[in-house]
């Protein structure tokens, strides 16, 4: 079944991993955004944008803010946490499909985010998920901590049920000709400790 989990912070050379489990844990949105760098010359891949993206050291979710969940010395997961600032305010979605996603996030500024949690298929049913979201939860300091999930989520929204998340708001989803996903995004804090 394998060995222990331990959690440990990125690095930015974990940029390449981090790239493709926040695309799984997006269920394949970041490389539908991430593509528009290929389609206009800057990459040749849509993960080779989103390795790079990864690599910033000032990009909000990049690899600073990211811990990896290891077993057996393989990396099996990541979580992506930080705090939702007053600068969101601000913000203006990078396409019309991200912009229920940030609307959500502007009602919870000043609250700890967690902005990704994905875990490998071969991974998962080993409670991996539940280490990843302890753990982002003790960064937050006692914060209050939202996120961001699909409706059709089950096994997330049972996951951050477990936890003592709730629905605050949820928001439809924009379709386009090449992102067709119908759910509703809902946006699920727990209270500070």
């Amino acid at each position: 079944m394998g060995g222990a989990v331990t959690i440990r912070r990125a690095e930015r050379r974990d940029a390449a991993e981090l790239a493709i489990l926040v695309d799984l844990s997006s269920h394949g949105l970041a490389s539908w955004l991430w593509y528009g760098a290929v389609l206009d010359g800057t990459t040749q891949t849509a993960l080779e944008h989103g390795r790079n993206q990864m690599r910033h050291d000032d990009e909000r979710a990049g690899w600073k803010d990211a811990s990896l969940a290891e077993v057996d010395s393989e990396i099996a997961g990541i979580v992506i946490g930080h705090l939702v600032d007053p600068s969101f305010a601000d913000e203006v979605a990078p396409h019309p499909v991200f912009e229920p996603i940030l609307a959500l996030q502007k009602q919870v500024v000043g609250n700890w985010f967690i902005d990704s949690v994905g875990v490998y298929r071969h991974h998962r049913g080993r409670g991996i998920g539940r280490h990843l979201v302890a753990h982002e939860l003790s960064r937050a300091a006692g914060r209050a901590v939202s996120l961001i999930t699909e409706s059709d989520n089950e096994v997330a929204l049972g996951l951050y049920g477990s936890h003592g998340f709730e629905e605050i708001a949820r928001q439809p989803s924009v379709s386009t000709d090449t992102y067709s996903k119908k759910h509703d995004w809902v946006l699920l804090t727990r209270s500070a400790t």
